[in-house]
C-alpha cells in the first residue's frame, strides 16, 4: 500500500514543470537571491578599483573571473586588448596605461593651520588626484595657483599661467587642449556635481587633449581634484594674499600596457546563442560600478543554484557576463568577437543600480533602445519591473526612459544590434564620480531589486523560444498601441492654441507625421521578436504575428482621423474653412541633403579623439548621446539624409543642429563616406 501511495501521489509532484513564467521566476529568484554575497562582491571589486590605476584594474579583472568560476560558469577568460594610446576599435582610441605611487598637494605659501595645508592626498582619498595625471619631476615642484573661475578656454591667454597650476570652477577636462597650450603645469579641479558634498572630491576621470582618454601625443599636465570646502578656503587665500603657493607632488608614469577585462558564460543546452549582461569596472565607487559588477555575478550564481537543484530548467541560450571598463574594452568586445555578437539576442547594461529607496532622484529606470532600433525587449523588461515592484512591499516607483547614453548601453545601435536594456537606480544626493560613493550609501534592498530583476531578465531571454514569441510580440504591441495613442498629443496641444491657418496646417501635418512614424517604429518592435525563433521557423511565426501589424495600421488611421477631427474642430472655432489641410513648414537647412546617403564605415559612435579640437571646424564629437548620435544611428546607407533629419527630429525633439555642415565634415575627414 505505501507503494501505491508513492506511486499515486509522489509521481506527478516529481514530473510537476517548474513555472518559468515571469511571477513563477520572480518568486523564485527573489528567494535564492543573497544580498549579503552580492555586497561582498561589491566590496572586492570596490576596493582595487577605487584606486582606478590599470595595475589595479588588472587585479579587478582577476578577481571577477575568479568569481565567475566559483558560482559554475565556464569559457572565462580575462582578455588584454591594448592600452597603447594608439590603437583603434570602431573609432574609439584606445587609452595609454597609467600608474601612480604617490601624489599629493599642500598649501606652502602663505601659512596655514596645519589641518587644511593638505589638499590632496592620493595615498588617503583617491579620487584627490585625476585619473592619467602627469607626473612631477622628483620631489615635487612648487608653484603659484591661478584661479581662472569659470573662464572658456578661449580666454585662458589672459591669464599668466605658464608653470603654475590652474584652479577651475568646472570640470578641467574641457579645457585641457587649451590649457596645455597655455604652458601651465596642470589643472586644480574645484567642480563637483554636488556642492553638498563638502568634503568630497570629485573624480576627474578624463584627461585627453581631444577627448575622453589620454592617448598617445596628449599633455601630461598635473591635476589635482579638492573639496568644496577646500576650494572655498583657497580662494579666500588668494583674495585676501593675493599670492598662494603649492607644492605637488605626483610619482606618476605612463606606459603601453593592456585594459583587462573579464567574461564567462552559464552555458545553456543548445548550440551559439547567447544573452548578455554587461557592466563596467574601473571606476572609483561602490554604487558606480562596483555594485554593477557584483550584481551581475549574484543574478547568475543564483540562476545556476536554481538549474543545479533541479528548480529552473538549463535554458537554451547560454548567459554572458561582461565586466570591463567602459566603452573601450566593450569596443574591443565588439570588434574581435563578431560571430558571437551575432548570436547574441539581447543584452542588459547595469550600470549605478542601487540608490536608497528613500531619497528623490533614487527611483528605478530603464533607459530603453534608440527608435533606429526598437525591440521587444524595451516592453518585456517594463514587464518584468511592473510584476517586481507592484509586489514589493514598500512598494517602489519605477519609470521607463527613452533612450540615451552614457554608457554601455549603446548595444542597441544598428551597427552593433544587440537590443539592451539599461538599468538605473540612481545615487539620491549625488556622489556621481565623488569620493562620498561609498560602500555605505548602497541600499541592500536595491541590490536585491537590481539582481532579482537582471537574473529574471536574462533567464526569461535565455530560455524563451517559438512558445513565448507570441506573447513577447503581444507585449510589444500592447506597448506599441500606447505609443501610438500618444504620438498626436503635442500636435493636438499646438491646435488647442492655434489662430492662425498655417499654425493649424502644420500642426496637422505634425500630427500625422508622428503618428505615421511611431506605426512603423512600432512595427519594427513586433516584428524583432522574430529573432528569438530559429531561421526555419521564422515565415511561419511573421505569419502568427501580422495580425499585430495590421493592428498598427489601423490604429494609425484611427488617430490620424482623431488629429484631422481636432484640427478641423479648431479651425470652426477661429472662423477658418474646413476641412484643414496638413502643410509642414519647409525647412531651408535642409537643401542639399535629399541627394546626400550616409554610410557609416566602422561600427560606434564618433569622439574624434584623433582629431584635435582646433580642426574640428566647431563640429562637436558624437561620443555619447544628442542629435548627432541619434542622427548617426539613423544612416544606413540606404536613407537620404534628409529623411535622416527628419527620422532624427522626430525621435528627439526640434533641434537647430547644421546636420548638413556635420555630416559634410565628417565625409571630408573620413569618419563616413557618401553613397555615390
Amino acid at each position: 500500500m505505501r507503494k501505491l501511495f508513492f506511486l499515486l501521489f509522489a509521481i506527478p509532484l516529481l514530473a510537476a514543470e517548474p513555472d518559468t513564467s515571469v511571477p513563477g521566476l520572480i518568486r523564485q529568484i527573489k528567494t535564492e537571491v543573497d544580498t549579503k554575497r552580492a555586497m561582498d562582491y561589491m566590496l572586492k571589486v570596490y576596493e582595487s578599483d577605487r584606486w582606478f590605476t590599470f595595475p589595479k584594474f588588472a587585479e579587478t579583472a582577476e578577481y571577477v573571473a575568479r568569481t565567475m568560476r566559483e558560482i559554475g560558469m565556464t569559457q572565462v577568460e580575462v582578455v588584454k586588448p591594448p592600452a597603447d594610446g594608439v590603437t583603434q576599435y570602431g573609432y574609439w582610441t584606445m587609452p595609454l596605461a597609467w600608474d601612480v605611487k604617490e601624489a599629493r598637494l599642500e598649501i606652502v605659501e602663505p601659512p596655514v593651520p596645519a589641518e587644511q595645508r593638505v589638499l590632496a592626498d592620493y595615498q588617503k582619498v583617491p579620487a584627490s588626484l585625476g585619473m592619467w595625471s602627469g607626473p612631477t619631476k622628483p620631489g615635487g615642484v612648487t608653484v603659484e595657483v591661478v584661479d581662472i573661475k569659470n573662464s572658456p578656454a578661449r580666454e585662458l591667454g589672459k591669464f599668466q599661467l605658464k608653470g603654475k597650476l590652474a584652479l577651475t570652477s568646472y570640470n578641467p577636462v574641457g579645457i585641457k587642449y587649451e590649457l596645455a597650450k597655455t604652458g601651465a603645469l596642470g589643472a586644480i579641479n574645484a567642480s563637483t556635481e554636488n556642492q553638498d558634498l563638502k568634503d568630497g572630491h570629485y573624480w576627474v576621470n578624463a584627461w585627453g587633449d581631444n577627448g575622453w582618454a589620454f592617448t598617445k601625443g596628449s599633455s601630461p599636465l598635473v591635476c589635482f581634484s579638492i573639496t568644496p570646502r577646500q576650494a572655498e578656503f583657497l580662494r579666500g587665500l588668494l583674495a585676501k594674499n593675493k599670492r598662494v603657493r603649492v607644492k605637488a607632488v605626483v610619482d606618476s608614469r605612463y606606459y603601453s600596457g593592456t585594459y583587462d577585462y573579464a567574461t564567462g558564460v552559464l552555458p545553456g543546452s543548445g548550440p551559439g546563442e547567447e544573452v548578455l549582461t554587461l557592466g563596467h569596472t574601473s571606476e572609483i565607487g561602490a554604487q558606480d560600478n562596483a555594485i554593477g559588477i557584483a550584481a551581475m555575478l549574484e543574478a547568475l550564481g543564483s540562476i545556476n543554484r536554481l538549474i543545479q537543484a533541479g528548480k529552473l530548467p538549463r535554458p537554451a541560450r547560454s548567459i554572458r557576463i561582461l565586466a570591463m571598463g567602459e566603452l573601450y574594452p566593450t569596443m574591443h568586445y565588439i570588434a574581435n568577437n563578431q560571430q558571437r555578437i551575432r548570436n547574441t539576442v539581447a543584452g542588459m547594461c547595469l550600470d549605478t543600480g542601487a540608490g536608497f529607496y528613500h531619497l528623490a532622484g533614487t527611483e528605478f529606470a530603464i533607459i530603453l533602445n534608440p527608435h533606429s532600433a526598437k525591440s521587444f525587449v524595451d516592453a518585456f523588461i517594463l514587464r518584468v519591473a511592473e510584476a517586481y515592484f507592484g509586489a514589493s512591499r514598500p512598494p517602489r516607483l519605477f519609470r521607463p526612459s527613452e533612450y540615451f547614453s552614457g554608457t554601455d548601453n549603446f548595444l542597441g545601435e544598428p551597427t552593433v544590434n544587440i537590443p539592451t536594456v539599461w538599468t538605473y537606480g540612481g545615487s539620491g544626493i549625488p556622489t556621481h564620480h565623488n569620493s562620498e560613493d561609498t560602500p555605505d550609501r548602497i541600499d541592500p534592498r536595491s541590490v536585491r531589486d537590481l539582481t532579482t530583476l537582471t537574473a529574471v531578465y536574462l533567464y526569461y531571454l535565455a530560455a524563451a523560444g517559438e512558445h513565448q514569441a507570441p506573447w513577447l510580440a503581444e507585449l510589444a504591441a500592447t506597448r506599441g498601441y500606447q505609443q501610438i495613442a500618444a504620438a498626436a498629443a503635442p500636435a493636438l496641444e499646438r491646435m488647442a492654441t492655434a489662430v492662425e491657418g498655417q499654425g493649424l496646417a502644420a500642426a496637422l501635418a505634425e500630427g500625422r507625421e508622428r503618428v505615421a512614424y511611431f506605426v512603423d517604429r512600432e512595427k519594427q518592435s513586433v516584428r524583432s521578436v522574430l529573432r528569438m525563433v530559429p531561421e526555419s521557423r521564422r515565415a511561419a511565426m511573421e505569419s502568427m504575428i501580422a495580425p499585430l501589424i495590421t493592428g498598427f495600421d489601423r490604429a494609425g488611421q484611427n488617430q490620424s482621423e482623431r488629429v484631422q477631427t481636432a484640427a478641423d474642430r479648431r479651425a470652426k472655432a477661429i472662423g477658418l474653412p474646413v476641412p484643414v489641410r496638413p502643410a509642414a513648414t519647409a525647412d531651408p537647412r535642409l537643401a542639399g541633403a535629399e541627394n546626400i546617403v550616409v554610410k557609416r564605415k566602422r561600427f560606434g559612435t564618433l569622439p574624434l579623439d584623433d582629431l584635435a579640437p582646433d580642426q574640428r571646424e566647431g563640429y562637436p564629437a558624437a561620443s555619447f548621446s544628442g542629435p548627432p548620435v541619434t542622427a548617426l544611428y539613423w544612416c544606413d546607407g540606404k536613407r537620404n539624409l534628409a529623411e535622416v533629419i527628419r527620422l532624427t527630429r522626430l525621435e528627439s525633439g526640434p533641434t537647430q543642429f547644421d546636420f548638413v555642415g556635420y555630416f559634410r565634415f565628417l565625409e571630408r575627414k573620413g569618419y563616413v563616406e557618401f553613397v555615390k
